[in-house]
């Protein structure tokens, strides 16, 4: 069930007006309150309390806040990176883990032009590469052990300043805005400088639209 919060937040973040007043602290949030009820009641199908959409406008306040302070981080938009046609297995674990490993990586060097991603987790291991290396992958891996495949998947790449990894919310910042745009995420992986959002061919578009947008 939606909250009188989060439609505060809905509401606010689709006007840059009201965003950017709260931010330079030029507003009243008592008339903002009033202006914005009837929406919120709109959204809500009930009536609020003018004072419980004030205080959803307060928390707001420090959230928009941060979210700036987060985007100072970059002295400018960064470079983003996207590729398609990618496909993901999940595999457990196992004793031959390493050598398979091996395998994939041979694959991948043969043709510097394929993308990869192996992210190994206490119990399974993901693997995300070129679809066109889909069948070799699988056979690499043992079709017995595969728990679970995603094809049809696109990645963006988002190159970081050093200084993200010191700094709180950063991810938050491209990923909480991707699901305020309805936008599924399948998976995410990171370097140092390097955040990985995978996502379905048919949202990437739309997914690196929005994330440009953050910085504009």
């Amino acid at each position: 069930m939606i909250t009188v919060s989060e439609t505060v937040e809905s509401i606010v973040r689709h006007s840059g007006l009201f965003e950017e007043a709260i931010l330079e602290d030029i507003i009243n949030y008592s008339a903002l309150a009033r202006k914005i009820r009837p929406e919120v009641e709109k959204q809500l199908y009930k009536n609020i309390q003018e004072g419980a959409i004030l205080m959803a406008l307060k928390r707001l306040s420090s959230k928009i806040k941060h979210r700036y302070a987060v985007k100072n981080v970059f002295k400018d938009p960064p470079d983003m990176i996207v590729r398609s046609n990618l496909i993901e297995f999940t595999t457990t674990n196992s004793d031959f883990l390493v050598q398979r490993h091996k395998d994939i990586l041979a694959e991948v060097d043969l043709q510097k032009k394929y993308f990869l991603i192996i992210t190994q987790g206490v119990f399974e291991t993901t693997v995300i590469v070129s679809q066109d290396l889909g069948n070799k992958i699988s056979r690499i891996l043992k079709k017995g052990n595969i728990i679970s495949q995603f094809d049809h998947l696109s990645a963006i790449t988002i190159k970081l300043p050093r200084q993200v990894v010191s700094t709180p919310g950063v991810y938050n910042l491209f990923l909480k805005t991707l699901h305020w745009e309805g936008i599924n995420v399948i998976e995410v992986a990171s370097t140092y400088t390097e955040f990985t959002i995978i996502l379905k061919d048919n949202d990437v578009d739309r997914a690196f639209s929005v994330l440009i947008n953050i910085f504009k």
